[in-house]
């Protein structure tokens, strides 16, 4: 009995992993690009036809409405993985193995994705794009003693009761309070119309520390999950005499938004959070007059080696460029997700240990300079952050442009 459900469980995994690919070299279909591991059965710190083996489990989205935020998030840590395949623990030399868990960009389902990671016997777990995920998964984790670090998960609730998880980006507070500044410094701006997904904690989060932070006024929206078409959204923001519209979506939604802006001639700006920082927004506002801005973790040419090193890996893996969404235009989400994996590297390292505990126990005093800046973090297992990137969206040329680099006041 216990060999058919391990069998069962090995069977669930490998069906859940198939939106992230499975071993090779990024071929056809293959959506893991090169450099990923197998998600196997093996326990970290196990022998693999004589190498030594940790795995860290990789806790993001491949489907679902996140599902191309999550991939571009994976991306970092795969071309990571690629660069730095190795890692010495204890004086010996560790393959690094990437174990994955697709939690569908669905609260509902995170916690099965979390328990997968778990049975996995993985040392550490990063992700996931996604706030509400991230805190449907959390329990998870802590119940197993097991650590995470969240990439880009920014609202205050991931890491509020949970010792296990920490995070290396800003949280929601600061960015709403940086964006309700911009309004008012770039656009003078007076009134805003705020727009989000009904029940989703990220956006209404970002929502309400934006309103706290905003010394105008503010009218309020929520549309239901699936919804399709904006036109009254946008109408009513445009009846109200909004300066701004701040609508921190996902990826899914947000395109469908500047899409409808475009074709309205829209002249109020849109201001987004880190999920607008893709180029499916980039796409879907090219070569109209739509103005959208967003605040966010990283800016090409912050970090040029970097830059030119996951540029040429796009170029030269087909799966790896089609999971980032077609060109080579770097995501801040990216860059976070390569620096998430090098902090758990570190981590490791300093355990001098593949045991959950040790690597849990070695985080919080842990200090790196990644691509996207320095990390350390503070007694919640926050990230130490003061400072976004303020991007806009060059709509001739389809690419971001940096506006400005912001600290709350």
């Amino acid at each position: 009995m216990k060999q058919f459900f391990a069998m069962l469980l090995a069977l669930t995994l490998a069906l859940s992993l198939a939106a992230c690919g499975g071993n090779g070299s990024g071929g056809s279909g293959d959506a893991q690009p090169s450099g990923g591991g197998s998600g196997d059965a093996q326990p970290s710190g196990g022998d693999s036809g004589g190498e030594k083996v940790v795995k860290i489990g990789v806790f993001e989205p491949a489907t679902g409405d996140s599902g191309a935020g999550g991939k571009q998030e994976m991306l970092g840590m795969q071309y990571a993985n690629k660069e730095t395949p190795t890692v010495e623990i204890g004086g010996e030399s560790y393959k690094v193995e990437l174990v994955y868990a697709d939690n569908a960009s669905d609260v509902a389902k995170a916690p099965t994705a979390a328990s997968q990671l778990v049975s996995q016997d993985v040392s550490l777990v990063l992700g996931t794009y996604g706030s509400g995920c991230a805190i449907a998964g959390g329990p998870i984790f802590g119940e197993a003693g097991l650590a995470a670090i969240g990439v880009t998960c920014t609202n205050p609730g991931v890491t509020a009761g949970n010792d296990y998880y920490f995070r290396i980006c800003f949280l929601d507070p600061f960015q709403g309070t940086v964006l309700a500044n911009f309004a008012t410094e770039k656009f003078s701006a007076k009134k805003a119309y705020l727009l989000g997904e009904l029940g989703n904690d990220y956006d209404q989060g970002l929502l309400n520390y934006f309103e706290q932070a905003f010394e105008g006024e503010c009218v309020k929206d929520s549309f239901p999950t699936n919804t399709s078409d904006f036109s009254t959204y946008l109408n009513k923001a445009v009846d109200q005499g909004a300066d701004v519209i701040f609508c921190p979506v996902s990826i899914a939604y947000s395109t469908q938004i500047v899409k409808l802006a475009a074709s309205m001639n829209l002249n109020i700006p849109i201001l987004g959070s880190d999920t607008l920082d893709s180029n499916k927004v980039l796409e879907a506002a090219k070569g109209s007059n739509v103005q959208v801005y967003v605040s966010t973790f990283y800016q090409e040419g912050g970090a040029p080696e970097f830059d030119e090193g996951i540029k040429a890996w796009l170029n030269e893996d087909s799966t790896a460029m089609t999971n980032n969404g077609g060109d080579d235009t770097i995501a801040a989400v990216t860059a976070m997700g390569y620096d998430a994996y090098y902090v758990a590297l570190e981590a490791l390292k300093a355990a001098g240990s593949t045991d959950k505990g040790a690597v849990k126990a070695a985080l919080p005093s842990l200090q790196y300079t990644g691509v996207s800046g320095a990390i350390a973090f503070d007694d919640v297992g926050d990230a130490v952050r003061d400072t976004a990137y303020i991007k806009t969206a060059d709509n001739a040329a389809g690419a971001w442009t940096l506006e400005t680099v912001q600290t709350a006041k």
